[in-house]
């Protein structure tokens, strides 16, 4: 019986656990990034390698330096000597900036430009709003001060209002 309590506790924990909106915006997030992740390979191998296939090689990866010879590649296509593969970290190197480049300018960028655009929108209707609730306020107070000033210039009216003894306008009654 302690079991099935405990089972019933671990997966309700667990289910809590994945209806949490982190772990569902976090699971988005890496499909989307999957997705991108092509992106970036395809204007990489599509625009970016052929440019630079246009100064240099084709390929970045064919790029070494021999640290202990004799270098070279044998029959069987394996490496002779010690060589170091510049040519693939700088590779790496330039698909990391370039992917870190297309997610900022295509991504980040944008986005930021859009949220501080809808703060700047919110800002400004609750702006307005306090302004509205401020003018009415005082609206309000004014028409309060201009009954009381023609009350006193009438002379009538005396202890009229709330739990006054006088009525409205001076009439006996209980107030309003």
């Amino acid at each position: 019986m302690v079991s099935e309590k405990k089972k019933e506790g671990v997966l309700a924990g667990f289910k809590a656990f994945l209806m949490r909106g982190n772990v569902v915006d976090l699971a988005v997030a890496v499909v989307i990034g999957a997705a991108f992740t092509n992106i970036v390979n395809s204007v990489v191998k599509g625009i970016i390698s052929p440019l630079v296939g246009a100064v240099g090689t084709k390929s970045l990866d064919g790029y070494t330096s021999c640290l202990k010879g004799p270098c070279g590649v044998d029959a069987k296509g394996d490496a002779i000597g010690v060589n170091i593969l510049w040519g693939s970290v700088l590779n790496a190197a330039l698909t990391f900036l370039i992917t870190a480049a297309v997610v900022y300018f295509l991504m980040v960028l944008p986005m930021a430009k859009y949220l501080a655009r809808m703060e700047q929108r919110r800002r400004a209707k609750e702006g307005v709003q306090e302004t509205m609730e401020i003018t009415e306020l005082v609206v309000l107070k004014e028409i309060r001060d201009e009954l009381i000033a023609q009350r006193g210039q009438n002379g009538q009216g005396g202890q009229g209002g709330y739990g006054g003894q006088g009525g409205q306008y001076g009439h006996p009654g209980q107030g309003y």
